[in-house]
């Protein structure tokens, strides 16, 4: 196959971007080795199913080829261009991106790469862009490569074209959660990455995200022991090497940390056998933080409360509820976009029906088109 330079959708001049779905869950091996055994995950609201090809699963290396593809498509959506299914790019360009090598073996990494994302199967309750697979699909549906032979025969990557699965293309253009990456990234090691993504999905605007160590330990998807899983996390903190935050693991009730924590509202168990690990941006002043002096309000006024992230949560039956009043919307996301939306304000008296109702507006206000 060749590819005319003309038709090439590369360089990239802009960020890298992501989809919010697939940084925040385990789809793809942590390791570069061949990953046999398929990948799973679950939790109250998702499950995720990952099956080898004979080449094993697609591993967070492989990711970058997608992140890649994404960032060229939302360049084009904001260029009110209409985004394509179908990328081509070279090898050189994709490369400069991710700061790889231009020898001959990050050639064939390329190859193998593609073989693995057309190859691995994925299914997931995630719907994307208002639609739900309940079968199986492959990341990319289609990839061919373009190369060139020099006088010793030896062959010469030159173009890269890969067509995009529906599911993640959905997302991409209709859903739109896309965040931007730190370059950084692709210089960190496997849970380094995982760590980073978690972070920058969950923190958002928030002064902080925690979460328990072993529930942590699987949306990383890392199957080492916990006990290993735990020192890698601690060389993490040590060297605090996660670009845009900082990371701490949390297992006295009594530090800085979990005073943090409790801040919020949030009262979880903290001891050494239940640790807690904590997300902070870098550089966010904490509330209470030095500032200009102002005048305390009237005493007849009490001082309205800024709702916490305790305010927004929403039980699964309204969850339910809401997928049912509003089919064909993400009801993840607009919970999300309430959560945002009411962060600056008072707390919600009743958090299920504020919830709904906030829905019941964000529908009207973003009808779905018709079939």
């Amino acid at each position: 196959m060749q590819l005319a330079l003309p038709e090439l959708d590369s360089p990239l001049h802009g960020k890298v971007k992501g989809e919010r779905s697939v940084m925040a869950f385990p789809f793809f091996a942590l390791s570069k080795g061949r990953r046999m055994q398929p990948i799973t995950y679950q939790d109250e609201h998702v499950t995720i199913e990952v099956r080898p090809s004979q080449t094993g699963c697609a591993t967070i290396y492989d990711k970058e080829i997608l992140l890649y593809i994404a960032s060229l498509l939302v360049a084009q959506m904001r260029r009110c261009e209409t985004p394509s299914q179908e990328y081509a790019f070279t090898a050189h360009d994709f490369l400069r991106v991710i700061g790889g090598n231009r020898s001959a073996r990050s050639y064939s990494r390329i190859q193998g790469a593609l073989e693995r994302l057309q190859g691995t199967q994925i299914k997931t309750n995630i719907e994307a862009g208002g639609e739900g697979e309940d079968g199986y699909f492959s990341w990319v549906s289609e990839a061919k490569m373009s190369y060139s032979k020099d006088a010793n025969g030896k062959k010469r990557l030159t173009a890269v074209k890969v067509r995009l699965c529906d599911w993640l293309y959905r997302a991409l253009i209709k859903d739109q959660k896309i965040l931007t990456y730190d370059l950084s990234y692709f210089s960190l090691s496997p849970i380094e990455r995982r760590l980073y993504e978690i972070a920058r999905v969950h923190c958002g605007q928030q002064r902080f995200f925690h979460v328990g160590l072993e529930k942590l330990q699987r949306k990383v998807g890392s199957e080492d022991r916990t006990a290993k899983f735990k020192a890698a996390l601690r060389d993490v903190c040590d060297r605090q090497s996660i670009p845009e935050y900082d990371v701490q693991i949390v297992e006295v009730p009594d530090c800085d940390g979990a005073r943090l924590i409790q801040s919020e509202g949030f009262k979880p168990q903290i001891t050494k056998r239940t640790p807690i690990v904590l997300f902070t941006p870098k550089g966010r002043p904490a509330r209470g933080a030095s500032r200009a002096e102002v005048l305390p309000p009237p005493a007849s006024l009490p001082e309205a409360r800024v709702a916490r992230e305790s305010d927004f949560l929403v039980s699964p039956e309204t969850l339910t509820k809401a997928g049912r009043m509003f089919p064909g919307h993400d009801k993840y996301f607009v919970l999300e976009e309430w959560k945002r939306w009411g962060a600056d304000k008072e707390p919600p008296r009743n958090a299920d029906a504020a919830f709904l109702a906030f829905f019941t507006t964000y529908a009207r206000n973003n009808p779905l088109a018709s079939a």
